[in-house]
């Protein structure tokens, strides 16, 4: 743990953010009659982010930068390598879609980079104004990106209400920053958790601030009762777009949470762990009996996030038990190992989507998935693993991705909420394997095969084949996230 007078720790920040000028400039001097350049700029962009994060991790050092408003340590850099690398996967299953829908510009992906810059800075902020200027940052860039397709009222439709929840959420989360800044007299994280421990606070207003606080953040989860944005904006949104903001977003959210709870309010665990169980239990119950009855294919995925956020809740809760935090590192690198793993999930089932998605055509209802392993017995395998690893079936990764959480929560001494959360996801279990079925057992509605370039389907494949061997093999990933976890915890 050191202060960094270089800027060295932050140099792969200030890459991006050079990288997005340069898009965004290049773009716009080729003009519109040529072909964009943006996509190869923004691969080579994000492909440089991840291999960079990814030996900063192995380093496993920690750094604070300007003036302790950033921290670099190895959790940041692990969550900020999985944002980079679920954006480059991103990238490069969108290409089709948004080649068939005139979308395949500059605009896009500058703005695509943009929500990265917000997800990093929300992964390394250590101050409440770093974490809401990335927050901020990724917010406005989706917005934008609901609302590309301007002639579409649907989708305009969506980024309006995107637009206005998302700034109540901010307006909220920014009230209960102001809360804890009158009771602690500091926004830097560090500070606060001293302050706090130390005793010497206004009661009251620290715990209208830590409510305030818990309920920005849970809008920005995804987690009920404040997920009502979530259905519509999945099922609103071009696709391509929807894949934006259910991969890496949800994995900055996580750290954010981290980061606020954890690094700042750790001091009133027993306080904010008490708000989770509820909206642990809500999120598991809407996201799971709610999905059932859906039929459009993006708004069922959307309950599915929300009750998946109810796991990754689940583990931020089971950190203290009894005023003790001997638990917290195997508990709080459960639940990043799970959101990393939902992150590698959502981008191989979103991937799987967008190539049934035709030009004109929109794969949106379940229906459009009959008899895929008719035409594509390898695309239908791919699929049913990643519905079986939301579902937590084994060999999967989900499977032991939940297994985690849930022996984190019993260790916790809350075995009754592991019961809950076990039986929500058997009844969660009957919805992804309706797909399955679907895909197996019903005519498909056409009988053309389901073509992808080699490219496309080399990275599908190795999506697959990760959540396979990384549900048989899950110990290098999971004590990395332990390692991270511990780094952060220390420092």
């Amino acid at each position: 743990m050191q202060a960094s007078s270089s800027l060295a720790p932050v140099a792969p920040i200030i890459f991006l953010a050079i990288a997005i000028a340069a898009v965004n400039w290049i773009d716009l001097a080729r003009g519109q009659g040529r072909q964009s350049v943006a996509y190869p700029l923004s691969l080579l962009t994000t492909l440089v982010l991840t291999v960079w994060f990814g030996i900063n991790a192995s380093h496993g050092e920690t750094h604070y930068a300007f003036a302790n408003l950033v921290v670099v340590d190895p959790m940041a850099n692990v969550l900020a390598a999985f944002c980079s690398l679920g954006l480059l996967v991103t990238l490069i299953y969108t290409r089709r879609y948004l080649q068939d829908r005139d979308m395949f510009a500059g605009e896009f992906y500058m703005l695509a980079l943009f929500t990265l810059g917000g997800q990093i800075v929300m992964i390394t902020g250590n101050n409440f104004l770093t974490l809401y200027l990335g927050l901020e940052l990724l917010s406005l860039a989706s917005y934008a990106l609901v609302a590309l397709r301007r002639e579409s009222r649907v989708t305009s439709e969506s980024a309006m209400k995107y637009f206005v929840l998302g700034a109540l959420a901010s307006g909220f989360l920014l009230y209960g920053v102001s809360m804890m800044y009158g009771a602690t007299g500091s926004l830097n994280l560090g500070e606060v958790f001293r302050v706090v421990e130390s005793g010497r606070v206004n009661t009251t207003m620290l715990a209208f601030g830590v409510v305030f606080i818990v309920a920005g953040l849970s809008f920005k989860l995804g987690a009920a009762p404040f997920h009502m944005w979530i259905p519509d904006i999945y099922q609103g949104s071009p696709t391509a777009v929807t894949l934006l903001i259910a991969g890496g977003p949800k994995v900055a959210a996580f750290a954010l949470m981290v980061r606020v709870l954890v690094d700042g309010l750790l001091p009133l665990a027993t306080d904010w762990q008490a708000m989770l169980v509820v909206l642990a239990v809500i999120s598991l119950a809407i996201g799971n009996l709610t999905a059932i009855v859906q039929t459009n294919l993006k708004r069922m995925l959307a309950y599915s996030t929300i009750s998946h956020m109810g796991f990754v809740l689940l583990g931020l809760l089971s950190g203290v038990a009894g005023g003790s935090a001997a638990g917290a590192a195997e508990a709080y690198s459960g639940a990043m190992f799970y959101s990393i793993t939902y992150l590698l999930t959502t981008l191989g089932t979103f991937g799987l989507i967008l190539l049934r998605t035709g030009k004109g055509f929109e794969a949106e209802t379940l229906d459009d998935l009959k008899g895929m392993s008719r035409r594509n017995p390898w695309f239908a395998f791919l699929m049913l693993v990643m519905m079986f690893s939301l579902a937590g079936i084994p060999p999967m990764v989900g499977f032991y991705a939940k297994l985690a959480v849930l022996e984190a929560v019993v260790k916790s001494g809350m075995t009754w909420l592991a019961v809950v959360a076990v039986l929500f996801s058997l009844i969660g279990a009957f919805y992804y394997l309706r797909v399955v079925k679907l895909m197996y057992f019903d005519a498909p509605a056409g009988e053309e095969p389901l073509e992808a370039t080699a490219g496309l389907r080399g990275v599908l494949s190795i999506n697959g084949l990760a959540v396979i061997l990384l549900g048989l093999f899950p110990a290098a990933l999971m004590n990395l996230c332990y390692q991270a976890i511990r780094a952060s915890l220390g420092s």
